[in-house]
């Protein structure tokens, strides 16, 4: 199936942040050019904000699981050795009480093909492209600027194990530039998803269920990992 109306999406509110952090002003400050960095943080913070209704059923969902671990446990020693009639007590149970156990992942799943969208089109960058610059919505002006535009130094479309040093010479960058900033951006990112996520279970508190559990430790631990994997293929954007 084809993601191009997701691109064609991500892209058309990309660049309408950009159009706003432009006309303001001063673009390039610190060897940063502030208005593509701003229409990328934007654009994530667009994301969440259509997102915020899930996020608010998230913790009420979470809330409602840890208020019924008390039955679960209960219908777990009822049909000990019975587990098609468990799964089907605890079905029953989860719908009476508003609980849902997938409900934990959700904002983060629907969040996955946004950040694919964005890498698919950051890696695509390169002042020395001349070819489908046009596609989703961009013009030949707007791709050759963002193709340009640097975060402290090092070109946005620019990956942690990334060699093309002909590229780095026309942007007047290096390749230790580009692994130093990445490396940091990808450090703050661990420890601010980690921090977030372990915030949101401690509202709510750790769940008994095994699944939940699984859940939860998955968000506050692998998904730091899963980004320290993901940030040293990704480009910096």
């Amino acid at each position: 199936m084809s993601l191009n109306w997701l691109y064609i999406a991500i892209s058309w509110i990309l660049l309408r942040w950009h159009d706003v952090w432009s006309f303001l002003g001063e673009r390039e400050v610190l060897a940063t050019n502030w208005d593509w960095i701003l229409a990328i943080i934007f654009l994530v913070i667009t994301v969440r904000i259509i997102l915020f209704p899930l996020f608010v059923k998230q913790i009420k969902s979470q809330r409602a699981m840890q208020a019924v671990q008390p039955q679960v446990k209960q219908l777990q020693e009822k049909h000990k050795g019975d587990r098609e009639t468990l799964q089907k007590e605890m079905m029953e149970l989860y719908k009476r009480e508003k609980a849902n156990p997938l409900m934990g992942c959700l904002p983060l799943v629907l969040q996955i093909p946004v950040f694919i969208s964005l890498f698919w089109i950051l890696r695509r960058l390169n002042p020395n492209r001349t070819d489908n610059t046009d596609l989703y919505t961009w013009t030949h002006e707007k791709f050759h600027d963002a193709s340009l535009a640097q975060l402290f130094g090092a070109p946005i479309a620019s990956r942690f194990f990334d060699d093309d040093f002909a590229r780095f010479a026309e942007l007047d960058t290096s390749m230790v530039t580009v692994r130093i900033v990445t490396g940091i951006l990808v450090v703050l990112m661990m420890i601010t998803t980690h921090l977030t996520a372990k915030q949101m279970i401690l509202k709510t508190g750790w769940a008994t269920d095994p699944t939940q559990l699984m859940m939860q430790r998955l968000m506050v631990y692998g998904l730091p990992f899963f980004l320290l994997f993901s940030g040293a293929f990704f480009p910096l954007g």
